[in-house]
């Protein structure tokens, strides 16, 4: 895993960048502030401008190492094309929100429910998302319960802030990795990322988040499945005013 871009200059939207391989309908860049995806959270999408014509960025796809921006369409741009990209701030927005919102109920579930892990998840670009957890034994109400929580950790403000910690320390350090089966990966020089809700949840990431929980719209857990004997999803959605 690269630090990417957008990790390391969270504001930046709008940027150049010239094309460096082309195919039909994707581009790779020189540079990219995209988020390309991973980890069940969808990529940004972005619009850009070459001579005079405006393209979508619908997706990124990682192929032969490379990170492929997805177009709209078929359209072949030339190698050394200089781009204008503009990410979309309301899709990374809604992203962000969800995300940061997945660590809240993640924070409680592991806190009330005997650390239990993560067995999947899937942030959306349409304002739902889906976590789920190794709980076999555990009533669906006391999910459900957690939702007045959730919100009023988002209505209390905490900050939410970055950090990398040795690779060693991560898997060493209880409750810093969370998933059941995967972690995220390391950075090329040995560090994980991590994202911390002040005053109650630290762990490993390499999503985009919110820089405060007050910056989300509150949240409705809309189902609750059992998939499998172990598995519990839980489905929320963004409440949108």
């Amino acid at each position: 895993m690269v630090r990417y871009l957008c990790h390391e200059q969270p504001d930046l939207y709008d940027f150049d960048a010239r094309v460096v391989e082309a195919r039909p309908g994707a581009v790779v860049l020189d540079r990219s502030a995209l988020h390309p995806g991973g980890g069940g959270q969808v990529a940004d999408r972005a619009s850009i401008e070459c001579a005079g014509e405006r393209l979508r960025i619908t997706g990124v796809q990682f192929d032969g190492g490379r990170y492929w921006h997805v177009l709209d369409r078929d359209a072949l741009l030339a190698i050394g094309a200089s781009l204008d990209v503009h990410i979309d701030r309301a899709h990374r927005l809604g992203v962000a929100r969800l995300h940061t919102v997945t660590h809240i109920l993640n924070a409680l579930v592991y806190r009330d429910m005997e650390g239990a892990l993560v067995t999947g998840a899937q942030i959306d670009g349409d304002g739902t998302a889906r976590m789920d957890f190794d709980l076999p034994l555990v009533d669906n109400d006391r999910l459900r319960a957690l939702e007045p929580e959730i919100n009023e950790i988002i209505r209390r403000g905490l900050d939410v802030r970055t950090s990398y910690v040795p690779v060693e320390e991560a898997r060493g350090t209880a409750g810093l990795i969370r998933s059941a089966s995967v972690a995220p990966p390391p950075t090329e020089d040995g560090l994980i990322r991590i994202i911390e809700i002040a005053g109650l949840d630290r762990q490993a990431c390499g999503g985009t988040h919110l820089t405060n929980t007050a910056e989300s719209l509150p949240i409705r857990i809309t189902k609750i499945d059992n998939k499998g004997r172990h598995n519990r999803r839980v489905r929320l959605a963004l409440v949108q005013s």
